[in-house]
């Protein structure tokens, strides 16, 4: 077993551990962060576009975004390395330079690149984390916004100095915003794998809470029929 699998075991130990102490997933789980929308916004174009986030394990992030309205695909990989070392058991040593990661495409006509950054910051991870999230230590497993032309890193850039200069988070935000050189689409059986393993206990104590809170604090954004790996595929 790789050291992040390892770790992910440990997690669905203590979730287990949790539930038979009567502790609720969602009170253990970290909280969302209220945050404002970006004041600078790309431009709507027409056609689809595409984004790359990584906010710790990619179970997560990817069914947070699958939950989104406009989105049109969200798919687990690795981003900010090679592609010879874009396989799970060896991004998992935290050598390779990848993050784990979600590739986000999107129709910016119903859902802005501002809002998906809005959306990531507050609901699907926690952007003061140096190269953590939650029980996952490591560099894959850093924030990270990989950029795909300069209109998104402007974007991104300047919603990160928004926030920390509104203090919206008790800590600075640590996400590095990187040119995209790539994505990798992570291996089958970690697709889809909030959807597919809702009971799964890492998932239950994790990542479910994210989807409460994404209907929550993003009620017109949210869908409840998630957009699945499996059938952009099909």
């Amino acid at each position: 077993m790789s050291t992040s699998s390892h770790r992910r075991s440990l997690a669905a130990l203590l979730a287990a551990t949790l539930f038979s102490l009567g502790v609720c997933a969602a009170d253990a789980a970290e909280d969302a962060v209220v945050i404002p929308p970006p004041a600078v916004d790309e431009v709507a174009s027409t056609g689809t576009e595409t984004a790359i986030f990584a906010g710790g394990c990619f179970w997560g992030v990817q069914g947070v975004f699958q939950h989104v309205k406009g989105v049109e695909s969200a798919v687990s990989g690795y981003a900010g390395g090679d592609a010879k070392t874009a396989q799970y058991e060896t991004v998992s040593t935290g050598s390779t330079g990848h993050a784990e990661a979600v590739q986000v495409r999107f129709d910016p006509k119903q859902v802005t690149y501002g809002k998906l950054l809005q959306i990531f910051f507050s609901v699907a991870h926690n952007p003061t984390q140096l190269n953590f999230q939650g029980p996952d230590r490591g560099t894959q497993y850093r924030s990270a916004v990989f950029v795909s032309d300069p209109q998104q890193r402007k974007v991104a850039e300047s919603y990160i100095s928004q926030l920390d200069k509104a203090h919206a988070f008790r800590q600075p935000i640590v996400t590095k915003v990187s040119e995209t050189t790539g994505f990798y689409p992570a291996e089958a059986y970690h697709q889809d794998f909030l959807t597919l393993n809702p009971t799964y206990p890492y998932i239950v104590y994790n990542d479910l809470p994210k989807i409460e809170n994404l209907k929550s604090l993003f009620p017109t954004d949210y869908r409840g029929k998630p957009v699945l790996v499996m059938k952009v595929k099909g």
